[in-house]
């Protein structure tokens, strides 16, 4: 593994990936699925997991390979990097519709999934949340989980 990337893998056995919130290249879930899969190559991803239906969401709708991603990033790429080659990638040039599919992640409500993910989510909340913090958005579940909010 090179140097770079040892020194930007995040060790996730001990900390948490950035927010799905956080932006990378302007997308949402991006930089948290770049932590993923830099702490997945040097072997600290601890319970996390690269490319999981969430990073699958980015590259879907980007259009980017995630094999091709995790190529770019195991060269060592720090965020600007990785930020110019999402750029150049994605198959999205239109900001509008970046901005749109952003903040519909944003402020998706548990109430607005399919109904398998709102039973999952149900247990989920009940097992590993704070009992008394209520979840408003999709991204809620993350950011208290990982003591963001």
């Amino acid at each position: 593994m090179k140097t770079e990337l040892q020194s930007l893998a995040p060790d996730l056995t001990r900390a948490f990936p950035r927010s799905p919130r956080e932006t990378l290249a302007g997308y949402v879930v991006a930089a948290r699925a770049l932590d993923k899969c830099r702490a997945v190559i040097a072997g600290t991803n601890g319970e996390y997991h690269f490319d999981c239906p969430l990073d699958q969401q980015f590259f879907e709708f980007a259009g980017i390979n995630s094999s091709e991603f995790r190529a770019f990033v195991e060269t060592g790429a720090d965020d600007e990097a990785v930020a110019s080659w999402i750029g150049e990638h994605s198959k999205l040039k239109d900001k509008a519709e970046v901005v749109q599919w952003n903040n519909r992640l944003r402020y998706t409500r548990p109430v607005d999934m399919p109904v398998e993910l709102q039973v999952f989510l149900e247990d989920y909340i009940a097992e590993f949340l704070p009992r008394g913090r209520p979840v408003y958005v999709w991204f809620d579940v993350y950011d208290l989980e990982e003591n963001r909010l």
